[in-house]
């Protein structure tokens, strides 16, 4: 740069004010006060319609919003079955002489019982009548909530409800395992007949379940547990479940173990959703053979 090119420090400030307040152009920063008003009201339209916009989304998306039930809920028709003890993988696998390996187990299934012992039953559930429907409509805008529940008591699981035998089979090679239906609001399994459940084994491990027991006896979902309102019309709710028993099994290998629940209005063969209307998991059950150590 020749000399003669370079700016003092006092004409850059110059500039700088200049191209603040240009008073020959009457520009603010380069832009004159129309050219600002105008992109001023660009900028105040533009963001009062996205305002606007987002006001309408929420708007819309909580009249379709209900603090009871889903206003829309066509694609869940076909309830689901699922098991406890929650296992990863669906996988209840234990050896009997490694106490270590069952007790999570055994845990589980005393934390998920504790809500349907008899006394916490009788204190806030009713004694329904089995064998039909527990309808408690709302009379038009009136809600009747809470809705009462029906008892489903702890005692009535038997050798798997942890009372007569703490370790639910666990500690002797005869393992408990809690089926139950996943619920869905205003569900109906079908009047024409009480849903039950029935397990065995599955594909290459058929014979390898001899001798299983339900619990209730006749492994039914009495009707009087449906239909279920939602977890905040139905504050009580107690989820009615069939104890399945495990008496005589082969040991030391994986069994595919299939559980259905039958009713009129539950699917249970859909290849595509192994959950729809059943469950499938594994069950080993390790014992030491003969001369191992």
């Amino acid at each position: 740069m020749a000399p003669s090119d370079k700016r003092s420090c006092g004409q850059v400030i110059d500039e700088w004010k200049e191209f603040v307040w240009n008073s020959r152009t009457q520009e603010f920063l380069g832009r004159t006060g129309s050219s600002w008003a105008l992109i001023l009201l660009f900028y105040v339209v533009f963001y009062t319609f996205l305002a606007g916009l987002f006001s309408l989304t929420m708007w819309v998306m909580l009249e379709l919003l209900n603090d009871y039930s889903p206003k829309y809920q066509d694609r869940i028709t076909n309830p689901g079955l699922m098991i406890r003890p929650r296992a990863d993988s669906l996988v209840v696998g234990f050896n009997v002489s490694q106490r270590a390996s069952w007790q999570n187990y055994v845990n589980a299934l005393n934390m998920y019982l504790d809500s349907y012992n008899d006394s916490v039953q009788l204190s806030i559930n009713d004694r329904c009548k089995p064998g039909g429907y527990h309808p408690q409509e709302d009379s038009g805008d009136v809600r009747n909530t809470p809705k009462r529940s029906c008892q489903f008591n702890r005692t009535s699981l038997g050798q798997c409800s942890g009372l007569e035998d703490r370790t639910y089979g666990y500690g002797d090679g005869k393992p408990c395992i809690l089926v139950k239906m996943n619920r869905i609001i205003g569900f109906l399994p079908g009047a024409a007949m009480t849903p039950y459940v029935s397990c065995s084994s599955k594909d290459g491990d058929v014979g390898k379940v001899q001798e299983l027991r339900y619990f209730p006896p006749n492994a039914t979902l009495d009707l009087m547990y449906f239909p279920y309102y939602g977890k905040k019309a139905h504050v009580n709710y107690t989820q009615p479940v069939v104890a399945v028993k495990f008496l005589n099994i082969t040991n030391n290998v994986d069994i595919r173990v299939e559980c259905k629940v039958h009713a009129s209005n539950v699917k249970n063969k859909d290849e595509r959703d192994r959950f729809a209307g059943r469950v499938v998991f594994t069950l080993h059950v390790g014992l030491a053979l003969p001369g191992s150590r």
